[in-house]
């Protein structure tokens, strides 16, 4: 008799979840192509910060 409604988009906190768990899955595959990168020897590839980048100006 109680029987809940059957949903067909799911809720924001539920998208929201989601997107944190893609992002989680980003952020490990990328974490985990570093660790094999430094093992082989060869450089990380980034950009890096802007304000870490050196340059000869002095503003």
């Amino acid at each position: 008799m109680n029987a809940k409604p059957v949903r067909s988009q799911p809720t924001e906190t539920e998208l929201r979840k989601a997107r944190a768990a893609q992002k989680l899955r980003e952020n490990l595959a990328r974490r985990k192509q570093q660790a094999r990168a430094r093992r082989a020897g060869e450089a990380d590839v980034g950009e890096g910060l802007p304000a870490a980048k050196s340059d000869d100006s002095d503003a």
